[in-house]
């Protein structure tokens, strides 16, 4: 049993936590699912999830496992590539009844994860934990098992940035008019002039935190150099015109497949018109 496992995370997966514990039925205190991805070399990659309907006694747990197995082969149907890698539930701590659940899924894949979401809030704080069951006991004698945390982290593909970052600007939109916070996806041009400025800001940010440790102004942390080592060593080495003449022929290419992308958007309105048309 490797202690030393990562799990990591993407949002898509908390979203779907979080949706399903908003849609569960009056009486459930918590939800539970299994945890779809992938596992290389130490490290589990949770990208999708979904919700196993199931009721907890105090005795016995109930949970619709013929459902979970369909939803899973359907799953397989669009993506090969995600198999079970554990199984999540709300709230903030392992219960009694953990141990069971966590017993089929140590029959659906090798070293489940048990991922944790905390949709309560305590400390106002969404706490996020993840363990896996340690076998315990004696040879030949009465077994048991621990649930031991592992490391867990939030990652998050290019596409899935550009998501959260437009949701991360409903925070400050007001509710008072409307329950609903809502915005609205940007020109893929007003994107890179926004995404151009954010990357400037935090430019000089560098460059002030190194100015502030040449002067002696800051003490030096070394796993922020080594993150600006790592940084500069990732920029290519051209010169200015190089650099130029790149971006301007990237936003050559960018303007011409918004171009193509509303010249089809037109076609396509046109024909729904010229079909409405037709029909009358």
């Amino acid at each position: 049993m490797a202690l030393n496992l990562t799990l990591k995370v993407h949002p898509v997966v908390l979203f779907q936590i979080v949706d399903a514990y908003e849609r569960r039925n009056a009486d459930s205190h918590r939800v539970i699912g299994t945890l779809l991805g992938s596992v290389e070399r130490g490290v589990v990659e949770a990208t999708n999830c979904f919700c196993v309907p199931h009721k907890e006694h105090a005795d016995q747990v109930e949970a619709e496992l013929s459902y979970a197995s369909d939803l899973y082969e359907l799953n397989r149907r669009v993506n090969a590539n995600e198999n079970i890698v554990g199984w999540w539930a709300t709230g903030n701590e392992v219960t009694n009844h953990s141990s069971v659940i966590h017993e089929y899924y140590a029959r659906e894949c090798e070293n489940p994860i048990h991922l944790t979401l905390d949709t309560s809030l305590q400390g106002s704080r969404m706490g996020l934990k993840a363990y896996i069951c340690v076998p315990l006991g004696v040879p030949e004698g009465k077994q048991g098992c621990m649930f031991t945390p592992i490391n867990v982290e939030v990652t998050c593909y290019d596409p899935e940035v550009v998501g959260l970052n437009l949701a991360q600007k409903t925070i400050g939109l007001n509710k008072t008019a409307s329950l609903k916070r809502q915005v609205h996806p940007m020109q893929d041009l007003v994107q890179v002039s926004e995404a151009s400025t954010k990357l400037l800001t935090l430019l000089d940010q560098i460059l002030v935190y190194v100015e502030d440790v040449l002067a002696g102004k800051q003490q030096p942390d070394n796993a922020v150099g080594r993150s600006i080592l790592d940084l500069v060593y990732s920029v290519p080495n051209m010169t200015t015109e190089q650099f130029a003449q790149m971006f301007n022929s990237n936003v050559k290419d960018l303007l011409m497949v918004v171009t193509l992308s509303q010249l089809i958007k037109t076609q396509l309105q046109l024909n729904e018109k010229l079909t409405m048309l037709s029909g009358n």
